[in-house]
């Protein structure tokens, strides 16, 4: 007498039907389990989040930047290290001084990108206002004519004047910024010159010549203790 086989019973079978899918795959059954709510509404906050948050920080406005940001919080910092300029005189060896000392340049291109780029671009190629890269110039014959036009302003007022507005040291440290600009290549497509080529920038002060001739000094000085260490070394070894 032949006993009946007992199958197993399988979770679908003891699954009403409403919990499946009704997809059946090989005979394997998905069970409909919803998404938790607060997962789905965690999904729907991004999405709403997502495309404000987009525009605000990459749509090519300056100043919104994590880059913009940080050279803020630079030029604030720097602003603090003011007090070692100490009484700065706002004149044209200020700014050819400050023009070839790059970590003072970073404070006026912190000044320069907050106030200057709606006009200039973020890197001086010119918008409204003239290209500072190139070899012409409209109203700048000489290094200390660009302090004077931002502290007194240009062309009818199209360059506004900055000497109320801007400390002595921030008028002072974008004008060397300005300057170093000169020769630069910008990242986008620059205007064509304005103006009439000029002479070049004078060089710097001889007391940064001295300082640069007293470090690179210093370098060689270190290169070849370092090499007499090293040739000392390796003839105490030969002896041993």
């Amino acid at each position: 007498m032949n006993e009946p086989v007992n199958e197993p019973n399988t979770a679908s079978d003891n699954a009403p039907d409403d919990q499946l899918t009704g997809h059946d795959y090989d005979g394997i059954q998905e069970y409909d389990n919803p998404l938790p709510g607060w997962w789905k509404w965690l999904f729907i906050v991004s999405i709403l989040f997502g495309p404000p948050y987009f525009f605000f920080y990459h749509n090519g406005v300056e100043g919104r930047s994590l880059s913009d940001r940080y050279d803020r919080n630079l030029a604030a910092n720097l602003r603090l290290q003011f007090d070692e300029l100490g009484d700065l005189k706002a004149d044209r060896a200020a700014v050819i001084k400050y023009t070839y000392q790059p970590n003072w340049l970073k404070a006026g291109k912190a000044v320069f990108k907050t106030h200057c780029v709606s006009c200039h671009g973020k890197d001086g190629g010119g918008l409204i206002g003239p290209n500072l890269t190139d070899e012409a110039y409209k109203n700048v014959k000489d290094i200390g004519d660009i302090l004077s036009i931002l502290q007194n302003g240009a062309n009818a007022g199209a360059m506004p004047a900055w000497q109320n507005r801007l400390s002595t040291p921030e008028i002072v440290l974008v004008s060397s910024y300005v300057a170093s600009l000169r020769g630069t290549t910008p990242s986008t497509e620059p205007k064509e010159p304005e103006g009439r080529p000029i002479p070049p920038w004078p060089g710097p002060p001889a007391e940064e010549q001295e300082t640069e001739t007293a470090d690179a000094s210093e370098d060689n000085t270190e290169s070849t203790d370092a090499a007499l260490e090293k040739e000392t070394s390796n003839s105490e070894s030969a002896e041993e």
